[in-house]
């Protein structure tokens, strides 16, 4: 049987002692890339931040490599969890090439995922297009080969292309380096593109799960009934 990348066991999280979501129950293995859906408000960044470890549970447990983990996000970062947050991480002052090094990434590595990230790489993080500072964000969490990736919202206010790219990324990543991936995605149907498995939130619990190819064949059901008619 395989042993999970990270898995989500009961648990519930929120601020304060508000519960935001409740008695969630997520599996990701080693190599799969798992999309977690649902329209704003559902839950999916509250259960990223509970299973990085910067939001400690209320009830339920959270394991990694198949242990229970009480540790916080840069403990869980040291053994092998990389975390993409919504808001971009680039250092502005630094080059591309630096922000790759402080990251401890494999420049060499990141750059594969990214190549158009080369002709950049002495280029100021902060005058890097918005597509460009999200690539380097990804690829410095990439190019440390990270055992898991929490993914938050990537594409956010992207061109198509690069949400495509970005995607593609996360895909070879899992692919290539065995990842476990559990991914926040706005662009539904291109989510279901490169995932094997997708859970779907409301009101801060899982109401649907399923493999991404039958849920992708339900994608109108499941827009009108999770995301209000909300389009990609």
């Amino acid at each position: 049987m395989t042993t999970p990348a990270i898995e989500a066991r009961n648990l519930s999280a929120g601020y304060g002692k508000e519960a935001v979501i409740r008695s969630i129950n997520i599996v990701v293995n080693p190599g799969e890339v798992v999309a977690l859906l649902g329209s704003n408000g559902a839950g999916k960044t509250t259960t990223m931040l509970t299973l990085s470890g910067e939001l400690s549970p209320l009830d339920g447990e959270v394991l990694i490599d198949g242990k229970v983990s009480k540790a916080p996000l840069h403990i869980r970062a040291k053994n092998g969890l990389s975390y993409v947050t919504e808001e971009k991480s680039v250092i502005m002052g630094l080059s591309t090439r630096d922000n790759l090094r402080v990251g401890k990434a494999d420049v060499a590595e990141a750059l594969k995922l990214f190549p158009s990230l080369e002709k950049r790489i002495d280029v100021a993080g902060g005058s890097l297009s918005g597509g460009e500072q999200q690539m380097l964000t990804l690829a410095r969490a990439l190019g440390r080969k990270p055992k898991v990736l929490l993914a938050d919202e990537l594409s956010m206010g992207l061109a198509p292309l690069i949400v495509q790219r970005l995607l593609q990324a996360v895909r070879e990543a899992a692919d290539t380096t065995g990842a476990g991936v559990l991914l926040v995605e706005q662009h539904v149907r291109q989510a279901l593109k490169y995932a094997d498995r997708a859970y779907v939130m409301r009101r801060g619990v899982v109401e649907l799960e399923g493999s991404a190819k039958d849920l992708a064949s339900r994608i109108d059901e499941i827009e009108a009934t999770y995301f209000a008619g909300a389009k990609d």
